[in-house]
C-alpha cells in the first residue's frame, strides 16, 4: 500500500459513521439554571453535584428578574465571571425572541380576550416587533459576555394554518442569519405548542426555507406531545445536521410516567453522530422544581452512562 493509499484510507474512516459517532457522555449534559436551583448559587451547586461541566442561562434562578438577554451589561458580566470561576460553561442562551404574535397575523387565543385586553397585548407585541432587531443585538450582547454562541428564538405565535406563516418566518431568519454571520453566533428555532413551528416537520418544513449555516434549531420534544410522536416518527422528520441543542422537560423523562422515550432517543442520537449539548428544562411548576430537577438529571445520567 502506497503513501497515498493509507492517506486516503485514514481520510475514508475519518469520515465514516463509527468516527463520527460523538459519543454522548456527561460532558455534553448542561440544564437551564433557574429551572435546577432557587438561586444562582443553588443552581451552581446542582451543576457540581452532577458534575456539570456545562449549563443554559434563561433568568437568573432568583425569582422576578428579567431574562439575561434584557439585563445590563454588568449583571450580565458578573454571572458570566461567576459561572467562569466555577467551571461551568455557558452551552446556551434560551430568549425569547419572536415569541408573540406578530403584525398582520392572528394567533389562535386559548382563552376569551375582552376587547381592552386584546388591544393592550397588540399594542405591547407591536412594540416588540418594532424592536426586534434591537433585542436581537442584546441577546448577541449577552452570548458574547456569556462566551456561548447559541442563541434561542421563536417563530411567533400559532396561527390557524402555520403554513401561512412560513416563507415570512423564513425570511425573519434570514436576516437574523446576517446578524449572526457578522457576529459569529448561531440562532436556533426552538419548536414550541404555542408557536407556529410545533412539531419536528414543521421545524423542517421551515429549515428547507433558511439554508443559512448560522440558522440551526433547538428540538425539545416534549413541546410538542400530544401533536406527534416524538420516535421515531418526529425524529425521523428533522434534519438532524441543523439540531445545535436539544431540550429535555421533566415530566419527559421523569420516572414511573415519562411522556418520552428518552434511552431510544439518545441512543438514537448517540449512533448517529450528534455532536452538541443535551440541556435540562425542568419546567414543573407545583412546588416540586428542585426535586423533579434531581430526578430529571438522575435519568439522563443513567441514560448516558448505558450507552
Amino acid at each position: 500500500m502506497t503513501r497515498r493509499d493509507l492517506l486516503a484510507a485514514g481520510a475514508a474512516f475519518a469520515t465514516s459513521p463509527l468516527w463520527a459517532k460523538a459519543g454522548i457522555d456527561k460532558s455534553r449534559i448542561s440544564a437551564i439554571t433557574d429551572e435546577i436551583g432557587l438561586s444562582t448559587p443553588e443552581a451552581i451547586a446542582f451543576a457540581h453535584y452532577y458534575g456539570l461541566q456545562n449549563v443554559e442561562i434563561r433568568n437568573p434562578a432568583e425569582k422576578g428578574r428579567k431574562e439575561y438577554a434584557l439585563l445590563p451589561e454588568a449583571d450580565i458580566k458578573k454571572d458570566a465571571d461567576l459561572f467562569a470561576r466555577e467551571g461551568l460553561k455557558v452551552s446556551f442562551v434560551n430568549t425569547s425572541l419572536l415569541k408573540f404574535t406578530w403584525p398582520g397575523s392572528e394567533s389562535v387565543r386559548r382563552r376569551p380576550e375582552t376587547p381592552e385586553a386584546r388591544e393592550r397585548r397588540l399594542g405591547t407585541e407591536k412594540a416588540r416587533w418594532d424592536r426586534r432587531v434591537d433585542d436581537a443585538q442584546l441577546a448577541i450582547r449577552c452570548a458574547h459576555i456569556m462566551g456561548c454562541d447559541k442563541i434561542r428564538v421563536f417563530g411567533g405565535s400559532r396561527v390557524q394554518d402555520p403554513k401561512t406563516m412560513y416563507q415570512r418566518i423564513a425570511d425573519e431568519l434570514g436576516e437574523l442569519s446576517k446578524l449572526a454571520e457578522r457576529e459569529n453566533v448561531y440562532f436556533l428555532l426552538e419548536n414550541e405548542g404555542s408557536q407556529n413551528v410545533a412539531t419536528s416537520q414543521e421545524i423542517a418544513d421551515v429549515m428547507k426555507l433558511t439554508p443559512s449555516k448560522w440558522i440551526g434549531y433547538n428540538w425539545d420534544p416534549n413541546n410538542a406531545h400530544g401533536m406527534e410522536t416524538a420516535y421515531p416518527d418526529g425524529y425521523n422528520a428533522l434534519p438532524k445536521e441543523r439540531m445545535l441543542n436539544l431540550q429535555i422537560k421533566g415530566r419527559g423523562i421523569m420516572p414511573p410516567n415519562a411522556q418520552e422515550d428518552w434511552k431510544t432517543i439518545i441512543t438514537a442520537l448517540n449512533n448517529d453522530g450528534y455532536k452538541y449539548k443535551i440541556g435540562l428544562e425542568t419546567h414543573l411548576f407545583d412546588g416540586t422544581l428542585i426535586q423533579a430537577a434531581h430526578k430529571s438529571m438522575d435519568e439522563i445520567m443513567k441514560i448516558v452512562a448505558s450507552l
